[in-house]
């Protein structure tokens, strides 16, 4: 059975459009390619400017595991924090149905 990792993100909202913008073009096609990583969505909040959730379906946690160990999960990490203030964590889900 997949897991479902949330990634939620929350930078200013002034940054909004910048941080949606490296998600798409830079972020997200390095999850994507890595061993195990079915799907990746970004996900705008509607209701509060600059809150954002990636939603990654994964193969194993094992997968999850080696990608957090690479350097494209880096890469990710410093694009991240080239924001003033930004926010961050994740936690990792079971479908249930």
């Amino acid at each position: 059975m997949a897991l479902i990792r949330l990634i939620h993100i929350k930078v200013k909202p002034d940054e909004a459009a910048q941080a949606e913008r490296i998600w798409k073009e830079d972020c997200a096609p390095l999850m994507i390619r890595q061993k195990g990583c079915i799907s990746e969505k970004l996900l705008k909040c509607a209701d509060s400017p600059g809150e954002f959730i990636s939603y990654a379906e994964w193969e194993t946690q094992a997968d999850i595991d080696r990608y957090r160990g690479s350097a494209d999960h880096k890469k990710i990490r410093s694009d991240a924090l080239q924001f003033s203030g930004a926010e961050a964590f994740s936690k990792v889900y079971n479908i249930v149905s």
